[in-house]
């Protein structure tokens, strides 16, 4: 018989480094779930992926035991390290004031690395969800889009 979830935790971990230090130890430990297992485990799984921010998935069962989903890294710190821009260094005004760009082969290279944890069907209706988050982060596409000019 399967085990029944009590709850499911969702954080924002760097890879590599996770430690029962806020915001890990808080969230875990106000659910009855081992700290040290969980980041001793993450630790392990995410050792090639040093250092970027992985979102991760942590559903809690009744017993106190723990499985977790690792996701691809958001959207936004790609879009970051593709503009050469530190992270939180977004545009206030982004209609406005732009500050950064990124061409159409990142977007889809974004794109095709995030497909998994994306809810559309195609790598061209991924790459305008990308697009959109770069526009509204203040970051201009450049070039003209592969499925033509005026859109879709």
């Amino acid at each position: 018989m399967a085990k029944e979830v009590d709850v499911y935790i969702k954080l924002q971990v760097k890879g590599g480094q996770a430690n029962p230090a806020p915001p890990i130890g808080p969230a875990l430990g106000a659910k009855g779930v081992n700290i040290m297992e969980f980041c001793k485990r993450f630790n392990a799984q995410t050792t090639e992926q040093m250092g970027k921010v992985l979102p991760v998935l942590i559903s809690v069962y009744k017993d106190k035991t723990f499985d977790f989903i690792i996701k691809t890294p958001p959207a936004a710190i790609q879009l970051f390290e593709a503009a050469k821009l530190q992270p939180g260094q977004g545009s206030a005004e982004s209609n406005r004031k732009k500050v950064g760009s990124v061409t159409w082969d990142q977007v889809r290279a974004i794109a095709e690395s995030k497909m998994p944890d994306l809810n559309c069907f195609t790598v061209e209706s991924g790459m305008k969800m990308i697009a959109g988050t770069a526009r509204s982060m203040g970051i201009t596409v450049e070039g003209t889009p592969p499925w033509g000019a005026q859109g879709e």
